[in-house]
């Protein structure tokens, strides 16, 4: 019998370099480029990249959520807006912790959430 798992996930960049630049800062993660419409994504926790495409990922629009976990939220928070992200949803409970949600220079909504 075969195992599967989800172990990569594809996310749409309209601006590859900015969305690195985003991510690099905000959260330390580091890129490996495959030519000028790919990136890898490296230190995320989970692999992955980014695609170029003009789509934007969003909850309004049906789209999976990416959520990160953060053992300090608020830091979080601040890097987020640091390096340029927009909180969309700021920091909220829910049953398990609290969490904010973020788009990043794309326009791909994200959310970040800690006990």
């Amino acid at each position: 019998m075969a195992t599967e798992k989800i172990n990569y996930i594809e996310l749409p960049a309209t601006d590859i370099e900015g969305t690195k630049q985003f991510f690099a800062k905000a959260f330390g993660w580091e890129f490996i480029d495959y030519g000028p419409d790919y990136a890898a994504i490296s230190g995320a926790g989970l692999d992955g990249g980014f695609y170029k495409s003009a789509l934007r990922a969003t909850t309004e629009t049906g789209s999976a959520l990416v959520v990160l976990y953060s053992t300090d939220l608020e830091t979080s928070l601040g890097n987020v807006k640091n390096a340029g992200g927009k909180v969309v949803k700021p920091i909220f409970s829910f049953p398990g912790g609290r969490r904010f949600h973020f788009t990043d220079p794309s326009g791909n909504e994200y959310a970040v959430w800690s006990e």
